[in-house]
This record gives C-alpha cells, structure tokens and sequence, in this order.
C-alpha cells in the first residue's frame, strides 16, 4: 500500500511582527516551517506504515524555491522518498489551483491507495485542498478524522463533528483530511536527520505537470494581510476585600456575556 502525506511549508507565525503605528505585518525575518497539522499528517502516515511493513509512505507538497529546506524535515520524519512541485505560482495559489497542481502530481506519481491532508494549514486554513483533489480524481474523501485504521483494502475513520463523532468505512484508493487529534508527532532524532538526506527527492516543474494554464490561475486574489487588534477595557478593581473585588469581576463579566 502507498500512503501519500501532503503537507504545505508556511511561515513561522511567532517570526511574524506587527508593524509598529500599523496593522501591517512584517514577515521580512520569518523563517519556514512545515504547517503544524501537517505534521500530525505525516506521523500518522508513518504510524501506520509502523503497523504494516508493506505500508511506503512518500511526502509531496507545493512551493517556491524555499520550500525545498523543508524535504530534509519532512523526510527525517520518516517517509522513504520526498515529492517537491517547485514554482513561485504556489505564492499566490488558493486552494483551487494547489488542489489543480497536487492532483496533477498525484497523477504523474502513478501509485496512491491513500492521500492524507491535514484538515487545513496552520497559515490560510482553507479546508479546501483535500476534498477538491478527490473530487478531481474521482475518489472517496471523510474529513476531521481524529482516528483511522486501515484493513482489507479499507479505511474506518472516525470523524468529529460538532459534540459527536461518526464512523465512515470507504474503500481504498481514498483522500482523508485529519485533524491534530489523531495523533501527536514525535521529535526527530539525530540519526533521523542525518538520513533524511539519504533518500530521494523528485522534482517537478509546474510545466511538467501538463496542466492547463486557467488551472493555475487563482480565484481568490489577496488584497493584504493585516494583524488583528485587541481593545482591552483594562478594568482594576482595587476598592473592597478580596471577595469583593471577585465578585464585582464577576459581574462585570456576565454583564458582558462571557459568563
């Protein structure tokens, strides 16, 4: 069985300052990243590569010339063989045109039985890309799956919707997307760093994936990216003992509906 994790390379949000007297965001000195629910994407993979030795996990994403530091990550991370779609287009891509490009890719890989996305990105968390690729390759897709096994040709998922859960068995070749539930990713070590460079990466060129030009022209269009402000009341209450002081809190509170 191969088992396909995708994942995206982002910006490290706590490199990302607020432009002093603006809304303005400063990524100039943020460093890359691979999207945090990814990363559950791909120890899951590997988990259950873990349980069934006849399991090979490979890792696939799409992005600019800098992504390309984040293989030696992913692949200490434990898949046996990385898959890089390189293009500037992915800094403008939405979710239509990387679902386009990752979906060509897939093509071009040949061999898939199971896709596995987290549930969105740790960056625009569009929750598009997974269900737009099995749409475009005529397959099964569950999603917010917090739990999966995979037997006989079969995935059970266990989904988590609102206050409930929902279990969902499909067949096999199948998208699901994950949510950080499902697991917890391990740390890698040294010897898993230094291998990770050892295994092969491919390379591809959006031109390589045959892909008609409107199906990598973005939808949606980014106009800017402002941080958010917080007005605070900076309400103190000083006058009174300490019981007192608590339940002015208190009612001040309700009052406003946060209790």
């Amino acid at each position: 069985m191969d088992i396909v994790a995708c994942y995206k390379w982002v910006l490290d949000e706590q490199d990302i300052k607020i432009v002093p007297g603006s809304l303005l965001l400063d990524t100039s000195r943020a460093k890359g990243k691979i999207s945090d629910y990814d990363k559950n994407v791909i120890e899951e993979a590997v988990l259950q590569a873990e349980k069934d030795d006849t399991v090979t996990v490979t890792a696939l994403t799409f992005g600019n010339a800098k992504a390309k530091q984040s293989l030696k990550d992913a692949l200490s991370r434990g898949p046996v063989k990385g898959y890089w779609v390189n293009d500037v287009a992915a800094d403008i891509a939405d979710g239509f045109v990387t679902a386009n490009v990752l979906t060509a890719a897939l093509k071009k890989i040949g061999t898939y039985d199971l896709i596995l996305f987290g549930e969105g990105s740790s960056d625009a968390y569009g929750q598009q890309v997974g269900p737009r690729v099995a749409a475009l390759l005529g397959i099964p897709v569950v999603t917010f799956v917090t739990k999966l096994e995979i037997s006989e040709g079969k995935v059970m998922a266990t989904r988590k919707i609102g206050d409930c859960t929902e279990d969902v068995t499909v067949n096999l070749p199948a998208v699901i997307t994950l949510l950080p539930e499902v697991c917890k990713p391990r740390i890698p070590g040294l010897k898993q760093v230094l291998g990770a460079s050892k295994k092969p990466v491919q390379e591809f060129k959006l031109v390589d994936l045959d892909l008609a030009a409107e199906n990598t022209l973005p939808k949606n269009k980014i106009k800017s990216i402002q941080g958010y402000a917080m007005d605070r009341k900076n309400e103190i209450y000083t006058d009174g003992t300490v019981d007192e002081k608590v339940n002015t809190l208190i009612a001040s509170l309700t009052k406003e509906g946060l209790l």
